[in-house]
């Protein structure tokens, strides 16, 4: 049995403090407000849906108690149905997707809706606490160090300089603006007030002012964590053949901290007839993989390599990829171990210029990922994080 992903939506993204435009909304009312958008759009029967699979990263306060179930009480849709919050960290919006296209293959479901949120100007990261950084016993023996250290590490080991993070951070910003400007966002939704009035309809991070000497300006942001704290010891015991760790990745260079959602609607093929919808593309192959905790954001190229196996593919076969840029050198680190030119990756920019919502990233990819494939008439995509802790999440979709 086939999983189709029939829709996908995602809010604006906005910036992630108190000064952001999204700080006053909940990250309920976020879900709510595009579950029903969804449903005005097609206007289907919402007894059809089952489920809804949330990631979410930090599940405390605002995000807390299953917010998965909560925006499916208040979205209008019924009370049949359910609702499951899950974290994979930044993994956690396309594992939704994976979930929801896993039930559907198996017979198990006919349609689900699944994305993510992260509200990260109300809950901050790392409110929730955990031992995997937090508790010596834990984090020593597995050389763990903050993802900001381990960027710097994978340009240390790997070779790229200051000079080619920030020109990388610029095409970003250059490629969102152009993106926004082109209007090619088609799967972006704005975000209303309880009166109807839009209160965002651009991605507000987005920079295009930013030059390249504007970046070479901003300072190192974990130069002193790092050296002062310990972390580059830590990481140079696990690397001995790396003399020194420069740092080189900043503010300008890394994902920016953003509020947003994102859905899709994922179900077999007799559940699009019902809800009267056509698919837009079909899921063909999902795949996690574990790496090393410490350079723990190198997970894209093989988890998308295991994901491509599974579809009988090679890289050669996608049109266009989306690979999230946490920081500047992760999707510079998946091309020069893919063998992935860059004019494929990334097209209408990445988390540097857009955002990073943790939790509904993976699924605001995938969006754009369809959107695009459509605009330029291409049939393959691949969407591919690196994840905390040492992991890679990677989807194959084939556009219908």
């Amino acid at each position: 049995m086939e999983a189709y992903i029939y829709d996908a939506v995602r809010t604006v993204r906005g910036k992630g403090n108190k000064k952001g435009s999204l700080f006053g909304f909940t990250p309920t009312y976020l879900v709510t407000q595009i579950l029903k958008d969804l449903k005005a759009k097609h206007d289907f029967d919402p007894e059809l849906i089952e489920d809804i699979i949330l990631g979410c990263v930090t599940q405390v306060m605002d995000q807390g108690a299953n917010i998965a179930k909560t925006a499916a009480q208040q979205s209008g849709y019924g009370d049949h149905l359910c609702g499951v919050t899950l974290n994979r960290f930044c993994g956690s919006g396309l594992e939704a997707i994976n979930q929801a296209g896993a039930y559907v293959k198996s017979g198990f479901s006919d349609i689900i809706i699944a994305g993510g949120v992260e509200s990260m100007s109300r809950v901050k990261m790392g409110s929730d606490g955990g031992a995997l950084m937090m508790d010596p016993a834990v984090a020593l023996p597995g050389h763990a160090i903050p993802q900001g250290i381990s960027a710097d590490l994978i340009a240390a080991k790997y070779g790229f300089d200051r000079n080619d993070v920030d020109a990388f951070a610029l095409e970003s910003q250059v490629k969102a603006a152009a993106a926004e400007a082109e209007k090619r966002f088609k799967s972006r939704i704005p975000i209303r007030d309880v009166n109807g009035i839009t209160v965002l309809d651009t991605d507000e991070n987005i920079r295009p002012q930013t030059t390249l000497d504007g970046l070479n300006g901003l300072n190192p942001s974990f130069e002193m964590m790092g050296k002062m704290g310990g972390f580059d010891a830590v990481a140079l015991d696990r690397y001995p053949e790396i003399e020194e760790i420069p740092h080189i990745h900043h503010a300008g260079n890394s994902s920016a901290i953003v509020d947003g959602a994102a859905i899709a609607l994922i179900g077999n093929n007799e559940a699009g007839k019902k809800l009267g919808i056509k698919p837009r593309a079909k899921i063909k192959a999902a795949s996690v993989y574990g790496t090393d905790p410490t350079m723990m954001l190198v997970g894209p190229a093989p988890a998308s390599r295991k994901a491509l196996k599974q579809a009988g593919m090679t890289f050669d076969d996608i049109d266009l990829y989306e690979v999230n840029e946490a920081f500047a050198v992760v999707p510079m680190r998946f091309m020069q171990d893919s063998g992935v030119q860059q004019d494929k990756v990334n097209v209408n920019g990445g988390a540097i210029a857009l955002g990073h919502p943790l939790g509904a990233t993976g699924c605001m990819l995938m969006g754009t990922l369809i959107d695009e494939l459509e605009r330029q008439d291409k049939s393959t995509g691949l969407v591919t994080l690196c994840i905390g802790g040492g992991m890679g999440i990677a989807t194959v979709i084939e556009r219908v």
